[in-house]
This record gives C-alpha cells, structure tokens and sequence, in this order.
C-alpha cells in the first residue's frame, strides 16, 4: 500500500571517444599512440587491479575503462548517471531512485553503484586506486556525487580478484576513478539543460586551472564544480497522472480464482481504498467508509477486493501523486587541490585535498491515518455525521460500555504538508604520501588517507504523535463555547500538551494553520563517518638477479592499516518515538583491520614462436579485523597470445568482504511495514512449492482454518505492522570465488579494430542478508520446513493469525551467484577525406543471478527481473572532420519480467501473458561539437532522443521519466591545456 518514508584503460584524453564507449582493449600496437605518432613509445603503467607497473596488455583481468571525453561526450553532469549505461552497473541506484518514497531515512540523493547487481556494499570504489570515505552511516557505499566530473580522467570497472590487490568489499568488483595529474593551464566548462517539459533544470560548471614549476618537478592543481539538478515531481508528467495513471489490480470478475481468466488486469483512476484527504469517516464500525470528512456521501467506488486494499474511482484517495518526486533536488559545491614535488628520483611528496557539500532535496509522501476515534462530542463533526452515527457501536467495537459513540475515520493528511527530507552532506577527504626509487629495479610509496563525511538531515513537518492525538481530540470549551482541545480542560494534562490548538481533520485545508505548527516539528538528525588508512608497498623487478626468457619478475609487498568509525544521531524526538515514523535509535560502531599483502607477475616467455606472451600472476592478503578476526584472500591469473593477433586470458580468485557497521552494531529501532501476508488464501500458490502445506500447519497450530483466512480482505489487518530492524554483532564475513576466461583479438590486418569477450563467475557464500518484513514472512514459510532461522522473526496473533510483529536482522545464511558474458568491439577508422569513424560496442549477457536465502531453501533466479536483463547493451558511432565532431548513442536492454518466476510457476494466469514482460529499454543520445579556433568548443546534444516513456504501470523504467532532454554547452582551454 503505502511505503513508509519504501581491458585495459584506453589512452588518456583520447577525444575520439564517444558517448557511452567502454573499451576493453586499445587499438593494436600500430594505433596505439599519443597525437598519433606511431613513434612514441608507451610507459608502463600501473592499471587498475595491480600494484606493479606492467604493460596494459600484459593484464590478465578484464578492465572496461570510460574516458573523460566519453564522459563529457555523454551531456551527463553526473558520473553515477553516466556509469549506470554501463551493462555491468545497470542495477545502481542513481536518478528516480534517490527521490521520493524510494530511498529509506536520510538516503535522498545519494548515487551509489552496484556492480552486477550483487549489491552496494559489495562494490568497492577507489579513487586513484585508494579507499573513499563511505556516503552513508554504517555502510562502506561511496556517494558518487562526491566524485568531482570533470577532474576525471578514466573511469576503470574491474571484475575479479580486487579484494587481494585492494581489500574486503569488492567481492563483484571494483570502479575506480582516475584523476587528473600534472594538469597545466587553464580549462572552463559550462552547460545547461532542460527537459522537454520545462522542467529538470541542470546546470554545471568546471574551472580547473594548473601549473609546473621547479623546473618540472612540481605542478599544483586547484578544480571547482558546481553542479544543480532541480526536483521534478511525478505529477509533472501527465501519464502519471490520475485518471490517466493505471496499472494490474485483481480481476474483479475472477473472484473465487478461474485458472482460465486473468486474475490481474488493468485498472486506471486507482485509490487507496475508505482513506481521504477530506478524511474517510466509518459510522457503524463495519470498516468501510460512510461519509467524507466534509459530510457528504463516501462514495466507495468499485472496491478491488483481494487487492490489498484499493478502489476504482469514488471518494478514496488516488494512488497517483502519493509517492512524491521522480527526481529530488541536488545542488553540489566541489573544491579539489592536487599536487606533487619531485625532491630527488628518491623522494617525491604528493598531496590531494577535496572539499564537497551535497544538497538534496525531496518530497515523499503525507503522513496518514487509520481508523483515528474520534468522540461525537467534537464540535468539527458535521452534523450530517453525527446524525448517522450508531449508538454502542463504538463501545461493542472497544469491547467497553464506557465507550463514548463516535466515528473511525482514515485520512491522507495532505493538508499538513508534505514529508520533505533536507539533507546536507559534507564530505573532506585528504591523502599526503610519498613516493621514489629505492633502485633502478624497486620503487616504494608511503600514502595516509583521511575521509570523512558529515551528513544533516532535516525533516520538515515531523508530526508529534502526542501533539496530534490531543489537537484532534476536541470538545466544545462550558465557559467560550468556543472548539478546544480536550487536554486543555484537563489540569493534569502533560506539560508539552499545553497551548494545544484544535486540528479540524472534516475536511481538507480547514484547520487553523497555528494547529499545524502545534503538531509538527522540523526534526534534524546527524551522522559522521569517518576513514582513516594508512597504507606502504614496495614494487618492483628482480631484473637485478635474473629474468626469464619473457622479461624480470614482478613484484609489490605491503602492509596496509585502515579504521572505520560511524555515528548516527537522530533528533531527540525520533529517538525518543515522539514522531509519526516510529523510534530510531542512536548508533556508533566501528572497526580496525591491519593487512599485508603480496603479488607477482611472471613473464615467462615473450615474442617467441607460439608464444607472443605467456605470462602468469597471483596476489595475496592477509587481514586481521577487530571484529570477525583473520580473513585471507587471494587470486592467481595468466594470459597466453601465441601471436600478437589473438590472446588469452582467465583468473581465478576469493574474495571477502566483512560485515559493514550497521550490520553489526546497528541497534533494534521500530519500523513499520506494510505486509502481504503469505499465508492469505490469495498468496499461498505465490511462493514456492512449501508455502502452502507450511501455511496450513502454521494457521492449524494456531486454531485458525487456513482456507478461509484473508487478511487482505480485512481492513483492520491491512495496515502497517510495527516491527524492529538491527544489527547482529555474531555476523562472520562472506566469501566469494570468482574466476574469469576471455579472448582478445587485435588482427594485424585491421588496424584499429579489437575484439574481447570474457566469461566470469561469481559466487558468494555465507552472503549477509538482511530481509524486508514482508520477504521474512515469506522466506519464512517457502523454506523446507517451518523449523528455519526466519519464523522466530514472525509474531502472529495467537486468536486471529494475522501478523503483529516482525524483527529482522542480518545473518550469514544466503548465497549469490551470477555468471555472463562481456563483450567489447571497437572499430577507429581514420580516412583521408571523411575524417574519422569510431565504432563500440559493449554488451553483456547474463547466464545467472540466482539467490538463496539460507541452506537447502529453494534458489530464487533474479535473471530477467526488474533492472537485471539478460542482454544489455551500449553502440556508439562518432564521427569527427575537421573542426566538427558528431556523436551518436544507444543504450539498450531487452525485456524484463514484470512479475517474479514464483508467482508466474504457482499461478501461471496471474495476468494476461502480454503483461508477464516491460518493454526493452532503448535510449537514443545525439551530440554534436565545435571547435572554435584551438581553444573554444561549443556543443550541444538530446538525450532521450526519440522521448522514450516508462512502461506501462511504471514511473521510471527502463527509461526515466524525464523525457527528452536538451543541453548545451561551452569549453574553454587556456594556456598549455587543450
């Protein structure tokens, strides 16, 4: 019903590249040059994914790597927007996902990647290789908005071994960000952008200006962005919009169930049913509406029975509008400094400060009621109400003679404003270190990193729950005659309760505006995290003593030390429970974790016959926590070319990622959910082939007959259950093995062309799961049996069955799975009279991703589900001549299951089958760029071309609901910056 508040890197600057191009290999050797000199030799470098400085080509682990122009290229001003067309990010959370109702208390705004759909906590993000502070109290999720755009230089997405080369955490990878060094000059970058309906307003700027001095042996770089998207609502966009807005409820006409009719089918002008902005007034306790709170006639409309509590038009409360914004607001301020100075070869100093304030705004939902009492003695009530109402039923309702008469009434308090979370975050993060050559064979580096972010979220309009309970309590005052509240003739009435003012609930927008302020409050909660790593290694060759016929063996060794730390400290009213949401508590926690590691890369043979290269590597970490003790991880790889043209790659690895803060010091606070009872006569052939026999001998036990029980058709037992959510401290880390097998193809014979494809496999065990309430009720009922880890977290009522109460925490009982494919074609073909045409295509097929949720319980498969497709794909074809450059995108996936595979096995017409699938994604961008003389670029471009809508029932899926979107900007470069 309604939620609670619910490989290798590509050359740097290769401008060529489009919107949405991801390469996993550069061009063959002959292509692979700066300002296209085939003479100019390539440095080895240190990729993404190794601490030892090899050539690109030699890396065995598949790499996608996004340029700063295929950023820019992109008109996308946030990275998280832009990165999630990427196949293997598809499942993040950016854009509609962060406004709302969708996120959960103080996460409005954050973008946060999840990398094969395993989740956010199991992406690790680097920046420059190193750890970033967490967004987010109690989890190690990097906020991607604290991620300046411009300053970036590459963007790298690893799968597969991460954990041994960087840490815990990255158990389906890693997405570093590569910044820019040694900048020099000065760069300007402005754009605007609006969508089609005149909303959505962004706009960006970049100033970054650098310097050499020393003689070359220092430089010093200071960038500023500023970046604002402005909140567009859901009502802004007319097919969201009642009574346009529709979707599949219960077939009406299929009640007691006929397997040859529909059960779902659609419905427009959809309510919340016997609940009102003008206040749903029952006057014989039966639970369904008689009177609006103006007086007049409820009009019940077609009641959607066995539909979780839904009407077809009438007096109700529309669906449409009640979830808030599509997009929040987001306004960014960055600072970033970066420098370095050469001493010696020996010794060089390098430091980088960053600065970010994140504003988000959004708008969620009104705060509700269900079945509020309210005596006939209020003088608000209008007299056509307290006409009706029926004598005792109230105190037979109360099971207590002394019951006043009176009326239940349910209401949508639209009146009082609507939920709006204000968060402010603030993000420093500062990394000192230094770096040289110990000899012509060995180089170290010695770096401390500090992060922190500091997050205030206020709630504006929080409803005091005692407050309002007295406001609305009224009564006619002997002496004035005048409506007070009821406290307010009590003596002994609470102190906080004095000055009420009577809250007028017959109506919509009829209250004394002084009442808002008397139950309302604007709450403001606090969290810091804090990071702190300090980190040294040594890499190098053993060149010095020996090399094999492929060239010296290298090596890195290190030791690592890192403490986390979180805080959350929500208002004193929430914590206290004074609040409409219930009570949060207060949480602290933290970690240490001391680390050393290892890694080689053997060539052992190069540029010989039948073998180009053949090569192999492996890494290892030790790592002692403070909470969960000694984890080791670990990976090995190889990478066989028996010609230049063709090679072949695979790795083989475990990883781990240890329980974050919240999961394990998080204390029990109240939740409130909204549960679909599993064992309701309309769900028990919706879950797996268990549930109905556990159903059955649940209810039994219980003295309840399981064939006629339907708490969906009982209003009382439609609303939110109030429950507890925590941390559990006796969480062990998770493990993952993950291995991965490709081809690359770079044939001689055309140039400018590669080819990769790669295989990997990911599976987790003893995989932290944290469960919705409604999911532990399921889970609890599908497993084998009833003797599982799941029902204890299930309370029911002893006389009528129904759920009362729930408490979830995490535990190590599931396990995770994916595998797919990857594939990377890029084509560049330069001509001498049409200019340059270059060509990509990244695309992913996904075999599995399949989910258990604890030992022997049946495998849930999530392929083809919401946001996990099984092919995706980006294409992208520019083209440059001269001065002008054009670029073209598509971003596509193919269809998606709109229900989960356990509805559709156990009730295979569960709808029309045309609705089983949402339409493929398909998203075309078009930009087209300027040169102006050697140091202005002037571009503009649409994404969205062809203004692709939501599918039907959805607000933001697959595509986004902002629509076609227009943008425009300029590029300025000074001095030695191009």
């Amino acid at each position: 019903m309604k939620p609670v508040l619910a490989m290798s890197a590509l050359l740097a600057g290769a401008s060529w590249i489009t919107p949405a191009i991801a390469q996993q290999e550069p061009p063959p050797a002959s292509d692979q040059t700066d300002e296209g000199s085939s003479d100019t030799p390539r440095d080895e470098i240190v990729v993404t994914g190794t601490r030892i400085a090899r050539p690109e080509l030699d890396f065995a682990n598949p790499v996608t790597s996004y340029s700063a122009a295929t950023i820019e290229q992109s008109g996308q001003t946030s990275l998280a927007d832009f990165l999630v067309q990427s196949p293997a990010l598809v499942g993040s959370r950016t854009g509609d996902l962060t406004g709302g109702s969708n996120p959960d208390f103080g996460e409005a705004g954050l973008d946060l990647l999840n990398l094969r759909n395993l989740g956010t906590d199991r992406t690790l993000v680097l920046v420059d290789g190193r750890r970033h502070v967490s967004g987010l109290a109690g989890s190690a999720a990097v906020d991607i908005n604290a991620i300046p755009t411009d300053l970036v230089e590459t963007v790298d997405v690893l799968t597969g071994g991460a954990s041994a080369i960087y840490g815990a955490d990255g158990v389906s990878g890693v997405v570093n960000f590569r910044l820019k060094h040694d900048f020099e000059g000065l760069t300007a970058r402005g754009q605007i952008g609006i969508s089609e309906y005149g909303d959505g307003g962004n706009q960006f700027g970049a100033l970054t200006w650098g310097k050499n001095f020393a003689g070359g042996r220092g430089n010093i770089a200071i960038a500023y962005e500023y970046n604002r998207d402005a909140r567009v609502s859901d009502q802004d966009r007319p097919y969201l919009r009642n009574p346009v807005a529709a979707n599949l409820y219960r077939n009406q006409g299929d009640i007691p169930d006929d397997p040859n009719i529909p059960d779902n089918i659609v419905y427009n002008d959809v309510r919340y049913a016997d609940s009102s902005r003008f206040g749903a007034v029952d006057v014989d306790f039966d639970f369904a509406a008689d009177f609006e709170g103006n007086g007049r006639i409820y009009d019940r409309g077609l009641v959607l029975e066995e539909s979780g509590g839904y009407t077809q038009g009438g007096s109700s409360t529309p669906v449409d509008g009640y979830q808030g914004d599509l997009f929040p607001g987001i306004e960014r301020h960055l600072v970033n400094a970066l420098g370095h100075y050469e001493f010696s070869d020996a010794f060089n100093l390098f430091a980088e400060g960053k600065y970010v304030r994140t504003r988000t705004r959004s708008l969620s939902q009104p705060n509700y009621d269900f079945y509020l009492f309210q005596t006939a003695e209020n003088p608000f009530m209008p007299q056509s109400i307290r006409d009706a109402i029926v004598p005792g039923a109230a105190a037979e309702y109360f099971e207590d003679p002394d019951t006043p008469d009176g009326v239940l009434i349910t209401r949508d308090n639209f009146d009082m404003g609507i939920n709006t979370e204000d968060v402010t975050r603030k993000t420093l993060r500062g990394v000192i270190g230094a770096n040289g050559a110990i000899s012509e064979h060995a180089k170290y580096e010695l770096s401390y990193v500090y992060g922190q972010t500091k997050t205030r979220v206020l709630s504006r309009g929080n409803r005091l729950e005692a407050q309002w309970q007295a406001a609305i309590d009224v009564v006619t005052d002997p002496d004035t005659g005048l409506p007070v509240c009821r406290s307010s003739l009590d003596p002994d009435a609470p102190p906080e309760l004095a000055g009420c003012i009577p809250y007028n609930i017959y109506g919509e927008n009829v209250r004394d505006p002084a009442a808002i302020d008397f139950v309302t409050t604007d709450s403001v909660s606090f969290s810091k995290v804090t990071q702190q790593v300090v980190s040294g290694s040594i890499s190098g060759d053993f060149g010095a003593l020996f090399e094999l016929p492929g060239g010296p063996i290298g090596f890195a060794l290190g030791g690592e030390y890192r403490r986390e730390r979180s805080r959350f400290d929500p208002d004193p009213a929430i914590s206290a429970g004074l609040t409409w949401a219930g009570a949060v508590q207060p949480a602290s926690g933290g970690f240490t974790v001391k680390e050393a590691f290892g890694e080689l890369n053997v060539p052992l043979l190069k540029e010989m016959p039948f073998a180009h290269l053949l090569s192999f590597g492996a890494a290892i970490r030790f790592s002692d926590y403070s909470t969960i003790g000694n984890t080791t991880t670990w990976k090995v790889d190889g990478v066989y070319a028996p010609v230049r043209d063709i090679s072949f790659r695979a790795t083989y690895s475990q990883a781990v990622r240890a329980p974050n803060i919240a999961e394990l010091f998080a204390p029990a606070s109240s939740s409130y959910n909204f549960i679909v009872d599993p064992c309701d006569t309309a769900e028990t052939n919706n879950g797996t082939a268990n549930r109905e026999a556990n159903c059955a001998a649940l209810l039994t036990a219980l003295g309840v007959d399981p064939t006629t029980f339907s708490p969906s058709s009982t209003p009382q037992a439609s609303v939110f259950t109030e429950g507890l959510a925590g941390g559990n401290v006796n969480l062990r880390e998770e493990t993952a093995k993950t291995w991965t097998a490709g081809v690359v193809l770079r044939p001689s014979f055309l140039p400018g062309f590669s080819l990769s494809a790669d295989w990997y496999d990911i599976k987790i065990k003893d995989a932290i799961n944290t469960p919705q309430a409604e999911e532990l009720a399921e889970l609890c009922v599908d497993q084998p049996t009833l003797d599982n880890q799941f029902c204890p977290g299930i309370t029911r009522d002893p006389d009528t069955g129904y759920i009362i109460g729930f408490n979830v925490k995490p535990d190590n009982v599931a396990g995770f799975r994916t595998a797919g494919l990857d594939l990377t074609l890029a084509y560049r073909l330069r001509t001498d009279n049409l200019g340059t045409f270059n060509i990509s295509l990244v695309g992913n097929y996904l075999d599995r991703l399949e989910f258990v949720a604890s030992p022997g319980a049946t495998l849930d498969s999530d392929r083809g589900e919401q946001y996990i497709p099984k092919y995706s794909a980006s294409f992208d074809l520019n083209w440059q001549k001269g001065p002008i450059t054009v670029a073209y995108g598509i971003t596509w996936f193919s269809k998606t299951d709109r229900f989960v595979a356990e509805d559709l096995a156990g009730d295979p017409d569960y709808s029309d089958p045309r609705f089983f699938k949402v339409k493929e994604k398909w998203e075309h961008d078009l930009q087209v760029g300027i040169d102006v003389g050697d140091r202005f670029n002037i571009y503009a471009g649409v994404n969205n071309l062809f203004d692709e809508k939501p599918a039907f029932g959805y607000a933001s899926y697959p595509v986004s609901a902002m629509g076609r979107y227009f943008y425009t900007g300029v590029k300025v470069a000074l001095g030695a910056a191009k």
